[in-house]
């Protein structure tokens, strides 16, 4: 494990520079010797500046909730909630996850188990992955959670059917094994004991990876509200296990993380074993504009050295379920051994990769950087700026317009672009185009404001040069109010 914080991300960041320089000054030599004019030195700086850019990444990694992320064989694989299947997004680096496509591994047929399919979660036991996740036949009531198991050693499957697990005849939500002694165990979300009460944690040893068997104990969890106590999730280290859960209402800003743990050689399905840690452990950050984050997974860095949180949270206070998107950031561990999550960071805050991560050529543009350059953007018409969107914009700003074919453009280049940016209810319609393309219309409507929004991920580009071009077209939606295009982060890849 990798302790510590601000110190060794200066370190990794500086180890970036240092390569970076050294490939310059290698391609100068080069160039010297072949009698060619050396890169004058603004282009170096800029060369220099892009490389360390290709060691860092910004929130969010994708647009849905309840992550399940890991690292496997090269590459990132993230599982979210989408309703009605199971779909597996992959990529080789953590900044490139966000325009990775999404590879579905599952449609059920059966009636009874093909809809409100929620909070997948990934096991690997031997040559085969396995697939725990929740859903229902259109009754929240009668969720209940299955298994599904690959046809090999590939994560991203194919996969089959292979069991309902853990069913005690009653809600049941939100399962995944944890290990710990050597046994594996099942632990879920049910119903509380008693009137009123929250939803419980249950815990039910395993014979295989599908199989619960045995009776089921509850584990009393404490959460700060009276709601539910659900997605149980393992954190180990030094023998213990760690049972990290989230509390109260999912579409609440007040949606967090709290932790139970249990010591090395106790049995854990003995209750009274189990060790209520104080909480939250993670919350709420008003001033990242970090709102009900939760739901999460834990993975480690590719070289295994730094362990790493996956989690959704929103960047509105809104009671809503609606734009909950993954993030990702970095834990440490405290020196009692208990590990330390840390505060939500921005949305858009600039993060170093994970330790091994190879790094991709991504960048971002502001929509401050004004100009006709690659990497800046030309406004043609009417615009107006500023800071009233506040930590719900990337930088603290935005450029919106409702004037008819008032246009930005952004040249860059790449081979994919991604545009996020302000929903309100008073925005419309853009037209989106490509090289002079075709228009593509893109709707920038929500019924309550939220920033940082993927709205737009460009097609697959051939690399080099390109032309992105955001036009006010007049139009909007029935619901809207106005007609406003916002435009605020460009994520270039």
């Amino acid at each position: 494990m990798v302790y510590g914080g601000g110190s060794l991300v200066v370190k990794r960041h500086m180890r970036s520079i240092r390569r970076a320089v050294l490939t310059l000054a290698a391609l100068a030599a080069a160039v010297l010797m072949t009698g060619l004019p050396a890169t004058p030195a603004p282009a170096l700086e800029k060369t220099v500046e892009n490389a360390a850019l290709t060691q860092t990444f910004r929130n969010p990694v994708n647009p849905g909730a309840d992550p399940s992320l890991f690292y496997y064989d090269g590459q990132y694989h993230v599982a979210t909630t989408t309703g009605d299947h199971i779909g597996i997004w992959s990529s080789p680096s953590l900044a490139t996850l966000l325009v990775a496509p999404e590879k579905v591994v599952w449609r059920d047929s059966d009636p009874s188990r093909n809809t409100q399919m929620w909070a997948p979660a990934f096991r690997h036991v031997g040559d085969r992955w396995y697939i725990y996740y929740t859903a229902s036949d259109g009754v929240d009531a009668n969720h209940r959670m299955y298994v599904l198991e690959s046809a090999g050693d590939d994560p991203t499957g194919p996969y089959t059917f292979k069991a309902k697990i853990a069913d005690f005849g009653e809600y049941a939500i939100d399962g995944e094994p944890i290990t710990h002694n050597g046994q594996d165990y099942f632990v879920w979300t049910g119903p509380g004991r008693g009137s009123g009460g929250p939803a419980q944690l249950y815990i039910a040893r395993m014979s295989d990876p599908w199989t619960a068997i045995g009776g089921r104990v509850a584990i009393p969890a404490s959460g700060g509200c009276t709601e539910v106590r659900e997605g149980p999730t393992p954190l180990y280290r030094n023998g213990r296990t760690f049972l990290t859960y989230s509390s109260c209402d999912t579409g609440k800003p007040d949606y967090q993380l709290w932790m139970k743990s249990i010591a090395n050689g106790a049995d854990p399905m003995v209750a009274a074993n189990w060790l209520q840690h104080a909480g939250p452990i993670f919350a709420r950050n008003n001033t990242t504009g970090v709102w009900g984050p939760g739901h999460h997974s834990f993975f480690q860095s590719p070289d295994g050295t730094e362990d790493w949180i996956a989690y959704h949270g929103k960047n509105t206070s809104t009671y809503t379920y609606a734009f909950r998107t993954t993030r990702v950031q970095k834990i440490t561990w405290n020196a009692d051994g208990t590990p330390n999550l840390g505060s939500p960071l921005a949305a858009g805050a600039t993060q170093n990769l994970p330790s091994g991560d190879p790094g991709a050529a991504t960048s971002v543009i502001n929509d401050t950087d004004v100009g006709t350059g690659e990497n800046q953007v030309q406004y043609a018409g009417s615009w107006s700026s500023g800071s009233g969107c506040g930590n719900q914009c990337f930088w603290g700003n935005d450029h919106w317009s409702n004037r008819v074919n008032a246009s930005a453009t952004i040249r860059f280049s790449g081979t994919k672009v991604a545009l996020l940016s302000v929903m309100d209810v008073g925005n419309g319609i853009a037209g989106i185009s490509i090289d002079g393309g075709p228009e593509q219309r893109v709707d920038y409507y929500s019924s309550i404001r939220v920033g940082e929004q993927l709205v737009y991920i460009s097609p697959t580009l051939p690399a080099g040069p390109h032309t992105l071009r955001v036009r006010v077209i007049g139009e909007k939606n029935p619901s809207s109010s106005n007609t406003v295009i916002s435009l605020d982060r460009i994520e270039v890849y």
